[in-house]
């Protein structure tokens, strides 16, 4: 692996044994997140989408396999709400595809009648670019200074991720400081509205599949 590493060249494909080690240490950030806010590592799960194990930074198109994984989970699971990357835009296109996919499980269920999606309602959140126009939110969750802190450091749990998606632009904020930025201006907004005070507010807009 470090001889691959000495030699590698721009565009070349990392191997299986780099894949394998890079996939260990995002798991480990992402447990380490969830262990920190209190999530039970039993609800954690790692689909290993197809698409996403290309070994370059571009990725595939999903595929029949890739939302059939995602639709095996929601069937076992049957959750009451369920979150997705509301960034379609996002210069880091995996957020994209992820969406996707699971739009397209949900819609499969729906097709096919599943009871539990009448009790489920699926939300669409924002990265650290932009935020909801005002107009559109649906629900916004207010944070307490402690609760702001908690979300800033789950973020830089994940390590390996730091500044690999730059913002488009000349904006030189950190991640972690663009995302806390935009929940602290969503809750002026509200407070100038003239609706409740809070240190900060996470947006969503909901989807309702056709």
């Amino acid at each position: 692996i470090k001889q691959f590493l000495l030699q590698k060249k721009e565009g070349d494909i990392d191997t299986r044994d780099i894949l394998t080690i890079k996939g260990l240490i995002r798991r480990g950030e992402a447990r380490t997140a969830c262990t920190y806010n209190r999530i039970p590592l039993d609800h954690v799960h790692f689909l290993d989408l197809p698409f996403y194990e290309t070994g370059r930074i571009e990725k595939n198109p999903i595929s029949e396999t890739d939302v059939q994984i995602v639709q095996k989970l929601l069937q076992e699971v049957q959750p009451h709400q369920i979150y997705v990357a509301g960034d379609l835009a996002d210069p880091h296109g995996t957020h994209r595809v992820c969406t996707d996919a699971v739009l397209a499980a949900i819609d499969e269920e729906k097709n096919a009648g599943a009871a539990w999606l009448k009790d489920c309602r699926i939300w669409m959140y924002r990265g650290a670019w932009a935020e909801w126009e005002i107009e559109n939110i649906e629900m916004a969750v207010p944070f307490s200074p402690e609760e702001l802190r908690a979300k800033r450091n789950s973020i830089l749990k994940h390590q390996s991720q730091m500044e690999s998606a730059p913002f488009l632009g000349n904006d030189e904020r950190l991640f972690w400081q663009r995302s806390e930025d935009r929940n602290r201006g969503t809750a002026s907004l509200y407070d100038k509205l003239g609706l409740a005070c809070y240190e900060a507010m996470e947006a969503f807009v909901e989807y309702k599949p056709l």
